[in-house]
C-alpha cells in the first residue's frame, strides 16, 4: 500500500473515517483546528454527520447522546477544551458507553500557549472527572503511530464500553509525515443496532421497548455495586492494554523513559551518548494508563541511572518512580512552556546527571 504525506491533525481525521465515524462533535482549539476542519468536508462524503458546538461542554454532551444510541463517535480538542469535557467524560464512564478523544495537547496552565507539552500527563491518567472511573489513555510518537491508534481504539472501546483517549501533542499535530491508511471499516448498520449493541438507547433485543442509559444511583449498595463492576472491567484492562517499545535495556547504563514528541528526542541523545562512551536505552510507554511497569523489569544489572525525560515540570516521574521500586535512582529532564529540548541538549544533562549519581 502507498504512503501519503498528510499533516498530523488531517490523518487523524482520516483515520476516524476509516475507523467507522458517523458522528463528530468539536468546538476550534489551536492546535487541534484541523481536525474539525478536515472532518466538516470529509465526513459528510462518507455518510456521516460533523457538528462544531457551541463550546467544549455542548460537544461532549452531544457525543455521549450520540454514543449511547449505538454510534460511533469521536471528539477533539485541546488541554483547555479537554479539561471543560471532563465531566461528560465522567458520565459517558459511569454510563458504559463507548467513545474515543483525541487531545492534541498545549502548554498551560489556564489558557498556556499553542506550543508542544506533555503537561496534561496527570489530566488524562488521572482524571478530573468526580468519583471512581478510569480512562485508558494512549500516546503515540509518529503520525502513523497515532493513525493506527485512533483505527483501533474504537474496537477497544467498544469491547470495554468506555472512553478511550489519545494523547498527541502539538508537534504531532502540526507536523508532516509519510502515513499508510488504512482500509475502510465496516460498522453496525442502524437496523442491527439492537441485536449488535443492546445496552444502546436505540432498542435492545432482549426486551420490548427502548433502553434507558442513567449515572444516578441513590442506594449507596447499588451504587457501590455498579463501581467494583467497572473496576472489574478496568483490571481487565490493565492486563490486556499495556503497550511499550524497549530498546537497548540489557546493557544501558542509562535508561530514558519517554513517550510521544520527547521519545523521538531521547532517541537522538541515544546516539549521541553512544559516541561518547555511555550505553543509554528507553522504554517508551505507549499506554500511559494502564502504565507498563512490567518493563522495568527488563532493565539489566549495569544501569545506574533512570531518567524520566517530560515536556512538563515531571508528571510522568511519579509513574517512573513507582515502576522502578527503588532499584535506580530516577531523575528528571524536562522543558515545559512549549519549549522542546534539543537531543544535544538531553545529552549534556544526562552526562551531568549520570556523574552526579556516580559521585
Amino acid at each position: 500500500m502507498s504512503k501519503l504525506l498528510m499533516k498530523g491533525n488531517e490523518a487523524f481525521g482520516e483515520a476516524a473515517i476509516r475507523a467507522g465515524v458517523k458522528c463528530y462533535f468539536g468546538y476550534p482549539i489551536t492546535p487541534q483546528n484541523e481536525v474539525p476542519e478536515y472532518l466538516s468536508h470529509e465526513l459528510p462524503k462518507a455518510g456521516g454527520a460533523f457538528l462544531q458546538a457551541e463550546s467544549e461542554l455542548a460537544a461532549v454532551n452531544m457525543a455521549f447522546g450520540a454514543a449511547a444510541a449505538g454510534g460511533r463517535v469521536f471528539i477533539s480538542t485541546s488541554s483547555p477544551g479537554l479539561a471543560l469535557m471532563q465531566e461528560g467524560l465522567g458520565f459517558i464512564c459511569s454510563t458504559e458507553v463507548p467513545l474515543v478523544a483525541l487531545n492534541v495537547s498545549r502548554g498551560g496552565p489556564g489558557v498556556g500557549g499553542i506550543h508542544p507539552s506533555q503537561a496534561d500527563y496527570t489530566q488524562v491518567t488521572r482524571g478530573g472527572y468526580n468519583g471512581d472511573a478510569k480512562v485508558p489513555v494512549f500516546a503515540p510518537a509518529t503520525i502513523q503511530e497515532c493513525v493506527d491508534l485512533i483505527y483501533e481504539c474504537f474496537d477497544i472501546a467498544e469491547k470495554y464500553r468506555n472512553p478511550v483517549m489519545i494523547l498527541a501533542d502539538a508537534m504531532l499535530g502540526q507536523m508532516m509525515e509519510p502515513v499508510e491508511l488504512p482500509p475502510k471499516k465496516e460498522i453496525t448498520p442502524v437496523d442491527q443496532i439492537a441485536r449488535e449493541k443492546p445496552w444502546a438507547i436505540t432498542g435492545t433485543a432482549q426486551h420490548e421497548g427502548r433502553n434507558v442509559i442513567y449515572s444516578l444511583r441513590m442506594q449507596p449498595d447499588v451504587l457501590e455495586q455498579h463501581v467494583e463492576h467497572l473496576f472489574d472491567k478496568y483490571a481487565e484492562a490493565e492486563r490486556e492494554l499495556v503497550r511499550y517499545n524497549a530498546v537497548g535495556l540489557e546493557d544501558a547504563e542509562v535508561v530514558f523513559v519517554s513517550f510521544g514528541t520527547m521519545s523521538r528526542l531521547c532517541v537522538e541523545a541515544i546516539e549521541m551518548l553512544a559516541e561518547r562512551g555511555v550505553k543509554a536505552g528507553m522504554i517508551r510507554p505507549i499506554s500511559l494508563w494502564p502504565f507498563p511497569n512490567k518493563a522495568f523489569d527488563e532493565i539489566g544489572p549495569k544501569t545506574k541511572l533512570v531518567i524520566s525525560a517530560e515536556l512538563s515540570m515531571g508528571q510522568m516521574i511519579q509513574d517512573v518512580k513507582v515502576a522502578a521500586q527503588n532499584r535506580w535512582p530516577v531523575k528528571l529532564i524536562h522543558r515545559t512552556g512549549g519549549i522542546v529540548p534539543s537531543s544535544i541538549e538531553i545529552t549534556e544533562k544526562t552526562l551531568e546527571l549520570l556523574k552526579e549519581v556516580q559521585g
